[in-house]
């Protein structure tokens, strides 16, 4: 294993860092993987479980493993990658034992926060940074090259706001700067389109499989890849997706969303699915909002469709 000491006291080329890694979870080791091969020395990871010291093992070998407390003291950019509900007192407690240093780059990868949660560490001197990758991390080197025009969301103060971006760029992404008091909608944009997209898929072969087909995630794909395709094509056109939109809503085919409900609503009953019935009832009645407003269908459609969809919610 390498000595800590010959980590942090290894030449490096001008303009390069010291780094050390605070959680080698999915995101920190692949991050701190990339900086390495930017040409920053990776000084030291912190990682307790199998999982962490086998990433640590795979996309960090021969750093040293060391206590939290020592990663940060020994770096010159410390990157924080824990869970959001760990952060805040992550930081309060290296503060509390004085391992933030003046003039040290502290960066935390969470979606949810901005820079405020830094605020004990600047206290110390240090310089905050946050800096979020929305992208679906595997903890693999498969990640590596997925980093690769990777959107970032940068929140940082406005002088220290071109070092986050640069440190986006090295790491292959495209730097986007969010404000503070706009992190938390960011966030939940992205939560609501990647982790329910998952769940949308799951209740959606679920019903396939039940139905009969042996393969859902494959009759699935060409129809998923293709809505998903033409809906972000559309959002990055300046243009509504809700203008991509197939099916019965569009169409404003009521009798098909009430064969739809009865048929969702025995698959409920017999195979634990009735978070499927809620969704398809929720996501109905947003499209035909949605619709109705984009000039998609008219007035009467709406109403017929929202009748059926409240009717039904009563009836259980």
């Amino acid at each position: 294993m390498t000595d800590p000491q010959d980590a942090a006291a290894a030449p490096r080329k001008p303009g390069r860092l010291g780094v050390g890694i605070v959680g080698a979870g999915r995101v920190g080791a692949v991050l701190g993987s990339a900086l390495r091969a930017a040409g920053h020395a990776v000084v030291g990871a912190s990682g307790i479980s199998a999982e962490s010291l086998e990433r640590i093992d795979t996309l960090l070998p021969g750093i040293p493993v060391l206590e939290v407390r020592r990663v940060v003291e020994l770096s010159e950019l410390a990157l924080l990658a824990v869970p959001d509900d760990a952060l805040p007192g992550l930081v309060a407690g290296l503060a509390e034992v004085g391992a933030w240093q003046p003039g040290q780059l502290v960066v935390h990868t969470s979606g949810r926060y901005g820079t405020e949660v830094l605020a004990p560490a600047r206290a110390a001197g240090a310089i905050p940074l946050a800096i979020h990758p929305a992208m679906t991390f595997t903890g693999t080197s498969l990640d590596l090259s997925r980093l690769e025009g990777t959107t970032f969301a940068v929140t940082a103060p406005g002088p220290v706001q071109p070092i986050g971006q640069a440190l986006v760029v090295e790491l292959g992404g495209e730097p986007v700067i969010i404000d503070e008091r706009d992190r938390g909608l960011y966030h939940a944009g992205l939560a609501h389109g990647a982790n329910h997209l998952v769940v949308l898929v799951a209740q959606a072969a679920q019903a396939l499989q039940v139905a009969g087909i042996e393969d859902p995630g494959r009759a699935l794909a060409p129809l998923l890849h293709a809505a998903l395709d033409g809906a972000l094509r559309a959002a990055d056109g300046a243009s509504d997706p809700i203008r991509t939109l197939t099916g019965p809503v569009v169409r404003g085919d009521a009798g098909t969303v009430v064969e739809h409900l009865s048929a969702l609503t025995d698959l409920a009953a017999h195979h634990e699915a009735s978070d499927t019935v809620d969704s398809y009832r929720a996501l109905s009645r947003a499209a035909t909002v949605r619709a109705l407003s984009a000039g998609r269908i008219k007035d009467a459609q709406a109403q017929a469709l929202l009748d059926v969809l409240n009717a039904r919610q009563k009836e259980n």
